[in-house]
């Protein structure tokens, strides 16, 4: 079951100008960064009141990060819900019918267990599940 939105994951082609930019926008600075090296992507997490914010910096060409922004150009990547299992709600979707990108979690950025939901399944908006690690 999703608990409620985790984070929105945004695409940037300059982590440190759009750094500079959400740091204006937000009159905060960011609670973390983080490379995520098995997806080759460099992450800045932003808390906004009760909201969180995750830009996503391509750290080679290998990165969807970097495919995605080629194709599509900087903007929302994809909207990430908290689930409480993130097992069973993969198995659900997958029993619904829906098509995973990850049928089995991964670890991911922030401490999460992460897997994806194919768009094409959701009306074009690329769904994250997170679950906290409980084996960080």
């Amino acid at each position: 079951m999703m608990q409620k939105i985790e984070h929105i994951g945004i695409a940037v082609a300059n982590a440190e100008k759009s750094i500079a930019l959400f740091n204006a926008m937000f009159n905060t600075t960011p609670y973390k960064t983080e490379s995520v090296e098995s997806e080759h992507v460099n992450t800045i997490f932003y808390q906004v009141g009760p909201n969180k914010i995750e830009l996503l910096e391509a750290s080679s060409e290998e990165s969807t990060i970097a495919k995605f922004i080629a194709k599509k150009g900087e903007g929302i990547h994809h909207i990430a819900f908290a689930v409480e299992d993130i097992y069973a709600s993969l198995a659900r979707l997958k029993a619904d019918g829906f098509t995973l990108i990850h049928e089995t979690p991964k670890k991911g950025a922030d401490g999460k267990l992460i897997a994806f939901v194919h768009p094409k399944d959701t009306n074009g908006v690329l769904i994250e599940l997170c679950m906290d690690n409980p084996n960080p």
